[in-house]
């Protein structure tokens, strides 16, 4: 029979080793410029260069005195109609966490920013799908970062299993 401290020993490194494996991204929309409608951002670009998956979350930095950040529907990103929004953001440091798989859509409410370009698409895909364009260099340190954390766990749990066997 198995040593019961040994167990629990392995069973709580696997845990803590596991915990470090499931990261998820923070980003920050338009990156420094925040979210504006000065032309100093294209979100189109900025947003394709990124690989969304659920659990991530989008930081909207911006001057509430100025903008704010409408959580729309398809219709109402492409006619920038923010009347009928399905969440309203106006605290100027703004967190959404990416819950579900899918197409998000945020325009800003403030009359001509939408048609100025301050909008944008976020597509959240599966975790296990390749992004379609080059990453930028915030994406590749998180894959990265992610392998070594996954490599890490396994020669942990390795070690453990071969050690305790």
């Amino acid at each position: 029979m198995a040593n019961p401290r040994k167990s629990m020993l392995v069973v709580s490194l696997l845990m803590m080793a596991l915990c470090g494996v499931s990261m998820a991204a923070v980003y920050q929309v338009g990156d420094s410029a925040g979210w504006t409608s000065m032309g100093q951002v294209d979100y189109r670009d900025w947003a394709t260069t990124k690989n969304f998956h659920v659990g991530d979350t989008l930081v909207f930095n911006y001057n509430n005195q100025f903008h704010n950040v409408k959580q729309v529907a398809h219709p109402g990103f492409e006619t920038c109609n923010a009347t009928s929004p399905i969440a309203t953001y106006t605290n100027g440091s703004d967190t959404v966490a990416l819950e579900k798989l899918g197409h998000f859509y945020f325009i800003c409410g403030y009359h001509g920013h939408c048609q100025a370009g301050q909008k944008i698409e976020i597509l959240v895909a599966p975790a296990t799908s390749k992004p379609n364009h080059a990453a930028s260099p915030s994406t590749r340190s998180a894959s990265s970062l992610y392998s070594s954390n996954l490599s890490w766990t396994w020669g942990v749990l390795g070690f453990f299993l071969l050690g305790f066997a």
